[in-house]
């Protein structure tokens, strides 16, 4: 990976984690200041928010890991899935959270079911992003066995000679 690459990855990083926080302090601030205004149940939809920010704040913070390891030469190692894995859980957390606003909107839809619908189909989106990730996972997998299988083999190689 390249550094220029590397550079612009983890700058985008920091913009969605500043962007996050920034959000997930105007939703503590908005519990404080203001009171239940509208037709949604605002309060539970603030903490909806907040959560699906740490979801992906988890996410942010794993991906930075895992580029740090991927300049390190160690990301072919079993410590990396623990990085993958919580940015599995992050996203399928982040689905979950996607359903409850959906279902919280659904009762004001009645007119237009269409938008719920159109919701559900962003959360099973989401899914089907966690589901690529898990995938991603299976070749860490494929890829850290090899790596091992070609250690052994070089160790072999090297008591031969």
């Amino acid at each position: 990976m390249g550094k220029l690459a590397v550079r612009a990855l983890r700058a985008v990083l920091v913009v969605v984690l500043a962007g996050t926080v920034f959000v997930q302090a105007s939703m503590v601030w908005a519990f404080a200041t203001h009171q239940e205004e509208g037709s949604l149940p605002l309060t539970p939809l603030r903490v909806i928010t907040i959560l699906g920010m740490a979801s992906a704040q988890v996410t942010v913070v794993c991906v930075w890991r895992l580029v740090t390891m991927v300049r390190r030469g160690t990301v072919f190692s079993h410590a990396a899935f623990r990085y993958v894995d919580c940015v599995i859980g992050a996203i399928v957390a982040a689905a979950l959270l996607w359903f409850a606003v959906t279902a919280i909107n659904a009762p004001g839809q009645r007119d237009d079911p269409g938008v719920t619908v159109i919701m559900a189909g962003v959360g099973v989106a989401i899914l089907g992003v966690a589901l690529i990730v898990l995938v991603l996972r299976m070749l860490l997998a494929q890829a850290v066995a090899r790596d091992v299988e070609a250690a052994q083999m070089q160790a072999e190689l090297d008591e031969v000679i």
